[in-house]
């Protein structure tokens, strides 16, 4: 199977991992240089940028999920809020192109683009 992984900055391999913890990943790598994180077959890589702006960020990636509803649920649940600015944040889903998407931004500001699958 062909496969794809977003690799995203991360000011805070400790801060990151934390964050995505509470969203069900698992660390299964991590050195000085990168971390890997997991789950199911959702799979996340960061690379360390300790001096990283967040606010300059063009980070991004698209998680493909079979119960959005779910996903959104759980980082709801996590204490992430729904706003329009600031992050971490949530952007609740809504109809685009044909598709539901919602948003997550992490904490160093990258921006997950929550997608139903059909």
């Amino acid at each position: 199977m062909d496969l794809a992984t977003p690799n995203l900055p991360s000011r805070d391999f400790a801060v990151t991992s934390a964050f995505f913890a509470a969203l069900g990943f698992v660390e299964t790598w991590r050195d000085a240089t990168w971390m890997i994180l997991e789950r199911g077959s959702l799979k996340l890589e960061f690379f360390p940028w300790p001096d990283f702006d967040p606010t300059t960020s063009g980070y991004g990636s698209c998680l493909r999920l079979d119960d959005l509803d779910a996903f959104y649920a759980v980082a709801k649940a996590a204490g992430i809020e729904e706003k329009s600015t600031g992050f971490p944040r949530l952007q609740p889903p809504r109809e685009q192109n044909g598709l539901r998407i919602g948003a997550l931004l992490d904490p160093d500001c990258s921006l997950l683009r929550l997608i139903q699958n059909p």
